[in-house]
């Protein structure tokens, strides 16, 4: 078909066409347009990519090659649904009051790691999401771990990893001390050969962990325990004066009396140097002499319990609870349910010592552990290890036990009088009967 141009710019169809040619024409030119306006649109909405959803999760492992690790396993789980998990370091010193600055001032993450003696605090200030809610359960973790992840019969957070400590011991300076053939079975034992080494130059006998906030509770209360002692009475009332908790903060002080009075960092150091004979210590420490010290001559055991008694110790988790309020509740709560979960929580323990093991029941005897040399004196002693009472307000009754350990360690009070003190402060802290 032919067209004429004519002043004005405007063109005209031939002169000789009919107006039904014509109106077939236009009607031919307007198809053509909305068909090409339809495929610019589909071709747009094509080309736009969906935005990528971040994910923030706040947590503890914060040395390099820990937190190298977590992003490896949490790698999977960006791909898997297209979203971004942005990682924000914590640290035992100071992460409690960041978490409490983020919730007051409505800046905490999506989804948030916590220690097992944390959750009942949080959870109990209304900050975090109540699990229950989604109908989440927790039947396929283990049991000992179910406690914390609870509040009020609700769930509030999933158990994620879980270990314990066990005593290392230093086998050459044991064997010069004249226990060659012999380890410690019992306290009494232990307090002989704790001095004994003791009395070796520039060694000590004991590694005693003294003010180190929420880390040293967790070596005294397994005494408590060993002699039958505790934090509570059966009515839920403070129980921090008992007869058997002096007589195993004594014990314990006696430990320290025949070794070295620091931190847990400066005690990992020194073991790791071949300085102390005896150190309660966590998995964290065969990665690091591992790498240190790899000619150290040591091994591991339970910790010795007073005679007739049984070994005891304190069995710690890691949780992760949601926000309460975090806009992105279901990706949250996805997130958390898949890092639990027990491949995940198997990978991440395979690539950090530290972590222990998977708190998914079908996880946590995997294998795997029994190629790792000392692993399984970890696993024997989960059997006969405690968490601590799950308490609304246990951070304040731990700073409370630190408190009177510290003041017994240095002298300033004789382990009754110290204990005595706690009572008091725990009585005014929660009333005479409420746990």
């Amino acid at each position: 078909m032919e067209c004429e141009l004519r002043k004005n710019n405007q063109i005209h169809a031939p002169q000789s066409s009919s107006p039904l040619h014509f109106r077939l024409l236009l009607s031919a030119l307007l198809l053509a347009l909305l068909a090409g306006s339809a495929c610019s649109s589909d071709k747009a909405d094509t080309d736009e990519e969906p935005a990528v959803r971040t994910l923030r999760f706040w947590h503890f492992w914060s040395e390099p090659s820990h937190k190298s690790a977590l992003q490896n396993v949490i790698a999977g789980f960006e791909r898997e649904h297209n979203c971004r998990v942005e990682l924000t370091d914590l640290s035992w010193n100071d992460g409690k009051t960041k978490l409490f600055a983020a919730f007051s001032s409505g800046t905490a993450p999506d989804v948030v790691e916590l220690g097992s003696d944390w959750v009942a605090q949080f959870a109990g200030a209304g900050v975090l999401q109540n699990l229950s809610e989604s109908s989440v359960a927790l039947d396929n973790f283990l049991d000992f771990a179910h406690p914390p992840a609870l509040h009020e019969g609700q769930v509030y957070a999933l158990p994620w990893v879980v270990d314990t400590r066990v005593m290392y011991y230093n086998k050459a300076l044991l064997a010069k001390a004249g226990w060659k053939d012999s380890v410690p079975a019992t306290l009494p034992e232990l307090l002989a050969a704790c001095d004994a080494i003791q009395q070796l130059d520039d060694v000590y006998g004991f590694g005693a962990n003294g003010p180190d906030p929420n880390r040293l509770y967790k070596k005294v209360l397994p005494f408590y325990w060993m002699q039958g002692g505790g934090v509570f009475d059966s009515t839920g009332a403070p129980s921090l004066n008992s007869p058997a908790n002096i007589a195993a903060l004594d014990q314990y002080l006696q430990l320290a009396a025949k070794g070295y009075v620091e931190t847990q960092r400066q005690l990992d150091n020194a073991f790791i140097q071949g300085k102390v004979g005896f150190w309660i210590s966590g998995s964290w420490l065969l990665d690091r002499i591992a790498k240190e010290n790899p000619q150290l001559e040591y091994s591991t055991m339970l910790i010795p319990a007073p005679e007739g008694g049984q070994s005891a110790s304190f069995a710690g988790g890691e949780y992760l609870a949601l926000s309460a309020g975090s806009d992105k509740k279901d990706l949250a709560l996805t997130f958390a349910r898949w890092l639990t979960e027990g491949r995940q929580a198997l990978a991440f323990c395979q690539q950090v010592a530290a972590a222990g093991f998977p708190a998914d029941k079908d996880f946590f005897r995997h294998k795997y552990f029994e190629t790792i040399p000392h692993k399984m004196s970890f696993a024997q002693q989960l059997q006969f290890a405690r968490m601590t009472p799950v308490h609304q307000q246990w951070l304040d009754i731990q700073s409370i036990i630190e408190e009177s350990a510290v003041e017994a360690l240095y002298g300033t009070k004789s382990a009754e009088e110290s204990l005595n003190d706690a009572q008091d402060a725990a009585v005014q802290l929660l009333g005479d009967g409420e746990s």
